[in-house]
C-alpha cells in the first residue's frame, strides 16, 4: 500500500495523517480479542494507571502474541513507513497498545516522541514514524490524540523529564512552548472509528486528556525507525526500545484474515 503525492505533502505540512478505514471491522475485532489475555498478564511490559491500577499501556506486543507479530508486518502500516522514509530497512523499536479506560484513563501530558528517543536510548535523528490502529471508535469525549499542526517544522522544542504526574516518565514540553506553538498552529483532534490508522512524526508535539467517558479508547502504536538511525543506548528494557535490529519484512495484505481462518 502505498500513499498518494497530495497524502505525503499533508504529512510534511502538518506532522501527521489520519487514513480512514485503514483496518476491516473483523479484523478490528481480532486485534481487540487478544487484549484481555494481555493486559492479564503479570509483566513489566504492562505499565498501569498510578491511580486505578488498570493498564495504561501494553509494550512487547508482537513478542507476546502471534496476531500482534503479524500485525506490525502488516503492509498497510510497513509499506507506507518504507515510503515515507524512502528506506527499506526498518526496525520495529517498539509495539504497543495505549489504553484509556472509561472513567479511568488519565492524561499523557504535552510532549514528543523524540525526546524519550534520543535522551533515553540515544536515538540520533527524528526519523522514526508512529504508526496506530484505532481498536476502539476515538470521539470527542473517551481521549483522543491532541496533535499541535506544524509543531514539527522548525525542529525538536526544549523538554524536561516528568516522573511524577503519571506512572510512566515521560520528556514532556513547557506550558508557555506549547502555547506558542498552539498560537501557530492550532490544535487538532484525531478521531474516527475503529479501524481508522494515524501516522505522525517523530518531532509532532501531542498528547491526550483524560478519559471520564463510559467509552474505552485503546489505539495500537508500532514504532518503525531506520536500522541506520538505531538506538545507540540501552539504559531502557527491550519491551521500551527493542534491541533485535532486524529489517522488518511486510507480510501479505491478508495476513491478519488467513490467522482469522486458520483459528476458526
Amino acid at each position: 500500500m502505498l500513499l498518494t503525492s497530495e497524502q505525503l505533502g499533508r504529512f510534511r505540512e502538518d506532522g501527521f495523517l489520519v487514513l480512514p478505514g485503514l483496518f476491516g471491522a473483523e479484523e478490528v475485532a481480532a486485534l481487540r480479542a487478544e487484549l484481555p489475555a494481555l493486559f492479564a498478564e503479570d509483566t513489566p511490559a504492562n505499565f498501569r494507571e498510578k491511580r486505578s491500577g488498570v493498564v495504561r499501556t501494553a509494550m512487547g506486543l508482537h513478542l507476546r502474541n502471534p496476531v500482534y507479530a503479524r500485525l506490525v508486518r502488516h503492509p498497510r502500516l510497513v509499506e507506507p513507513a518504507m515510503q515515507m522514509l524512502a528506506d527499506d530497512r526498518l526496525y520495529v523499536q517498539q509495539a504497543k497498545v495505549n489504553a484509556k479506560e472509561a472513567f479511568t484513563g488519565e492524561v499523557w501530558q504535552w510532549h514528543y516522541d523524540f525526546a524519550t528517543h534520543h535522551h533515553e536510548d540515544g536515538v540520533p535523528a527524528p526519523l522514526a514514524l508512529n504508526l496506530h490502529v484505532f481498536l476502539d471508535d476515538v470521539g470527542e469525549f473517551n481521549g483522543p490524540l491532541w496533535f499541535i499542526r506544524g509543531s514539527h517544522r522548525d525542529g525538536p522544542a526544549p523538554t524536561a523529564l516528568d516522573t511524577a504526574t503519571t506512572s510512566y516518565p515521560l520528556w514532556t514540553v513547557a506550558e508557555d512552548v506549547v502555547a506558542r506553538l498552539v498560537g501557530l498552529g492550532g490544535i487538532v483532534s484525531a478521531k474516527g472509528p475503529a479501524g481508522t490508522g494515524l501516522i505522525f512524526g517523530d518531532s509532532l508535539v501531542h498528547g491526550s486528556p483524560p478519559n471520564m467517558s463510559p467509552f474505552p479508547r485503546r489505539i495500537f502504536s508500532l514504532i518503525l525507525n531506520p536500522v541506520s538511525n538505531a538506538l545507540t543506548r540501552h539504559r531502557r528494557p527491550d519491551h521500551q526500545h527493542h534491541r533485535d535490529l532486524t529489517p522488518v519484512v511486510p507480510l501479505g495484505d491478508d495476513c491478519l484474515r488467513s490467522a482469522m481462518r486458520a483459528a476458526g
